[in-house]
Parts: C-alpha cells; sequence; structure tokens
C-alpha cells in the first residue's frame, strides 16, 4: 500500500505520487475524516488553551489532512500525528499513520522506534489527562486506576495497526515475491523450450544427414558399377558377344543388388513412419510423433546393415574388391596382421570406406591401378585406398555424377565412431584414402549381450512410438 521510492511494475495510472486512481480517492477520503475529528477536537484545544476556536480549528484541519501524504511520505504523517498528541486530537490520524508506517518497506528499527515514540507520547498524555479529570471531578476512579487505563489506551491505540500493517506489508511482499518467481519460472520455461525447439531441429537435420549418408553408401556404389559395365558392354557388344553377356549378367547382378538394398533401406524407413499410426487414432504418423519416427528410422538405417546377417563386413571385401577388377579396374588387395571379430560398426565403417573409395576411382580415376591396404592392429584396424594416376590407354570416361558427398560421408563415419580419416593427393599424382578406426575385440558373449540390449532398445522404441 505504500512505497518507499521503490520501482513498481505496475502501470502509474493515478495522480501526482498515486499509483491508481482508487488509492488517491481512498486516501482523500480518509483525509477528509481525520480532517474533521482533528477539527472538531481542535475547538476542545481552543477551549483550553485560550487561543481563538478559528486558529483551533484550523490547526486540527491541517494536521488532519497531512495523511494525503502517508504513501509518499509515512514517517512525516507518524510525526504529526506525535506532535498533536498532546492537544488530544489525531487518534483517527494516528491509527492510519502507523498502519502505513508498518506496512511500507521501512527498515523495522525506524518502524520500532516511530512506534515508541507514539507510545510513549500517548501514555504520557493519556496520564496527565486522566490525573486532571480526576482532579477536577470529572472521573471518580481509584488513584490506582490511572496506570492501568494509560497502559491499556496507548497500547490499544498503537499496538492494534502497528501488528495489521506488519502482517499486510509480509503478505505484499510475499505475492510479490511470488510473483516474481513465477515470471521468472515462465522466462526459464520459454528458454528451455526454444533450446528443445533448437535441439529437435538438429536431431532432424542430423537424421536426414545419416539417412542421406546411408542411402550414397549403399546405393552409390552398385549404381557406379552399373554405369561402368554398362559403358564396357558398349564398347565390346560387337566386338566380343560373349563378354558383352557376361558384362550384362554383371549389370543385371548389380542392379538386382542395389534394388534390394534400397528396397530395405526404405522398408526399415517406411515401418519407422507406420508403426506410429497404428497406435493412433486421428492423423497421419507425421503428425503424432514426426521426430520419434525420423529418429527410429535413421538408428534403424544405420544398423541393419551392421546387425543383419548379411550385411558388409570385412571378410566381403575380397568380394568388393572383385566386382571392381570385373568392372575393368587393376585392384590389389593386401591385409596384414590376424583376423578377428570386430563390432559391426566397425566393420560396416571399414567396408564402406573401402566401397567409397573404390566407387571415387570408377568416378575419377577409370583405368588407375589402385592398392587397398587392410591391417588389423592392437587395438585398432587401418584401412587405405591409394590409386595411381589414370592412363591415358584406361577405358573412356562412363560420365559418372559426383555429388561431393563421397569424402564427407567417409570423415562423419570415421570421426562418430572416434578414428582418424585423411585423404588427398599423392606426390606421383594419385589420390589416397586412410582411415584408422579404434577396433577392442569383441567377445561372443558380449556380442550376444549387446544384441539383446539392441532388441531391448527397439522394443522399448516401439512402444513409445504407439503411444
Amino acid at each position: 500500500m505504500t512505497t518507499t521510492g521503490e520501482n513498481h511494475s505496475a502501470a502509474v495510472t493515478g495522480p501526482w505520487w498515486w499509483e491508481r486512481r482508487r488509492s488517491a480517492v481512498l486516501d482523500v477520503g480518509l483525509a477528509l475524516a481525520s480532517a474533521v475529528e482533528c477539527g472538531a477536537e481542535g475547538i476542545t484545544f481552543s477551549g483550553d488553551t485560550g487561543v481563538p476556536a478559528a486558529v483551533g480549528v484550523g490547526f486540527g484541519v491541517l494536521a488532519g489532512f497531512s495523511l494525503l501524504l502517508r504513501r509518499r511520505w509515512p514517517i512525516a504523517v507518524v510525526l504529526v500525528s506525535i506532535a498533536i498528541t498532546p492537544a488530544q486530537m489525531g487518534v483517527f490520524l494516528t491509527v492510519v499513520g502507523l498502519y502505513t508506517l508498518a506496512a511500507s518497506e521501512l527498515p523495522r528499527r525506524i518502524i520500532g522506534s516511530l512506534a515508541g515514540m507514539s507510545l510513549l507520547g500517548t501514555l504520557i498524555v493519556t496520564l496527565v489527562r486522566t490525573r486532571q479529570d480526576m482532579a477536577s471531578g470529572d472521573l471518580g476512579f481509584a488513584e490506582g486506576f490511572i496506570p492501568f487505563i494509560a497502559i491499556t489506551t496507548s497500547i490499544g491505540l498503537t499496538a492494534p495497526p502497528i501488528l495489521l500493517g506488519l502482517y499486510v506489508g509480509a503478505r505484499r511482499r510475499l505475492m510479490e515475491s511470488l510473483r516474481e518467481r513465477a515470471d521468472s519460472l515462465e522466462r526459464e520455461l520459454q528458454l528451455l523450450a526454444e533450446r528443445a525447439e533448437e535441439r529437435a531441429e538438429w536431431a532432424r537435420n542430423e537424421e536426414r544427414t545419416r539417412i542421406a549418408r546411408e542411402m550414397h553408401d549403399v546405393v552409390a556404389h552398385r549404381v557406379s558399377l552399373m554405369v561402368v559395365h554398362a559403358a564396357a558392354l558398349q564398347a565390346v557388344a560387337r566386338k566380343d558377344p560373349e563378354k558383352a553377356v557376361k558384362n550384362a549378367a554383371l549389370v543385371g547382378d548389380m542392379g538386382r543388388q542395389a534394388l534390394t538394398e534400397l528396397r530395405e533401406m526404405l522398408g526399415v524407413l517406411r515401418t519407422g513412419e507406420s508403426r506410429p499410426a497404428a497406435g493412433g487414432r486421428h492423423g497421419s504418423a507425421s503428425d503424432v510423433v514426426p521426430l520419434a519416427a525420423v529418429g527410429f528410422a535413421a538408428a534403424a538405417a544405420a544398423s541393419r546393415v551392421a546387425v543383419d546377417e548379411d550385411g558388409p563386413c570385412l571378410e566381403e571385401l575380397e568380394e568388393l574388391v572383385g566386382q571392381s577388377r570385373a568392372a575393368g579396374m587393376a585392384v590389389e588387395l593386401s591385409v596384414e596382421g590376424e583376423s578377428r571379430a570386430y563390432a559391426a560398426d566397425v566393420e560396416q565403417t571399414a567396408y564402406r570406406v573401402v566401397q567409397e573409395a573404390l566407387t571415387n576411382v570408377h568416378k575419377h580415376a577409370a583405368g588407375a591401378k589402385t592398392y587397398v591396404r587392410l591391417a588389423h592392429r592392437g587395438a585398432e584396424i587401418a584401412v587405405q585406398v591409394e590409386n595411381e594416376p589414370p592412363s591415358e590407354a584406361g577405358p573412356g570416361d562412363a560420365r559418372l555424377p559426383s555429388g561431393g558427398n563421397g569424402l564427407v560421408g567417409m570423415k562423419e563415419r570415421v570421426k562418430v565412431l572416434g578414428g582418424v580419416f585423411v585423404s588427398g593427393p599423392t606426390d606421383a599424382g594419385g589420390f589416397r584414402v586412410s582411415a584408422v578406426l579404434p577396433a577392442p575385440v569383441v567377445a561372443e558373449a558380449e556380442a550376444e549381450a549387446g544384441a539383446e540390449i539392441e532388441a531391448g532398445v527397439e522394443v522399448e522404441m516401439d512402444a513409445e512410438v504407439e503411444a
């Protein structure tokens, strides 16, 4: 109800120092009531002191109107009430002034000091006035009742407004604190919502990148081989029919393998989108849990080849190299160290690095001799694919398109596993791709436990998506 220079967030709509018009109206009404009381008591005061009645009434009215300042200067109002206490006027002024003082934001020591001064002044004036009344015969109480009457009167005029003001002030401060806390929580929730949206957008972009990388790795290599075989088929169709038939069969096999892998990839994505729709009542799958569906599809797409029995692994590098040899590339494969069982994602990444590197050779260095090296080390596995400069006598350009994402995808795959990826031209004019992957040996029991955990996670994801 009072201010002490504190800035309030509420809009000021009242005149002068009042925040609202109704506050101004209330204070004007209280001031009028106090002025009437003090003016009436001023008549008695003028009769006791011998001053003109007009002076006593004017003095009382002026003192009563000081209540208009209670919100701006509560200390001044209380001091005025203490000053006019000997004149036996301003009871209403004293009560309202003490209440306003206690409800303000002033320090407790100031409130206590002024309340004590008001209590002491009322006590002394009541003692003196009571003795005078008893001496003149206006009161018929015994002498021993004078202290009791004085103490009761002074406490009755001082304690209730002080206690009520302290309660109202504490309650107002509590409400302001709760309001500020609610505003702070609202701002924090808004920030959390914005960060959640940013994380969701980042996750969506990551899943799109993973899906694009998987699609690129699965399809690009086989389609590139198909184009190379088709170009060779066009060149030897009339000269060597038997070789043309063989190349045509290879193109058919490559196409079927590419379609199979593409169908599996799209099937996983479609499964991730359709599962939420089965448990929903209204709307499409993207309307229910779009991020969960994308995340499930991407995770399944990234791990399907690794966990599938027919998925790529290091044992299939010979077959991969053989496919490039069949397409006319001179490729040599060398393996160092003792072959061991590695985690599925490590073998898949190593396989994909070699696959994409051979695809790049088909695209950019047709006819160049290529060396594929695989090294089994203590706690890591290293792969390297290096090609010589393309020879002028090599096969013609098959005009394979390049999207520029092959090296980026290989680097992302290797970094996800904490490995090191390096690529660049060689001094001889060729190109080299190298990758070193941390590859701890996986025991059969650990592999089985990992498979069970992965199956449990897939079941939980299905349950969350259906819910």
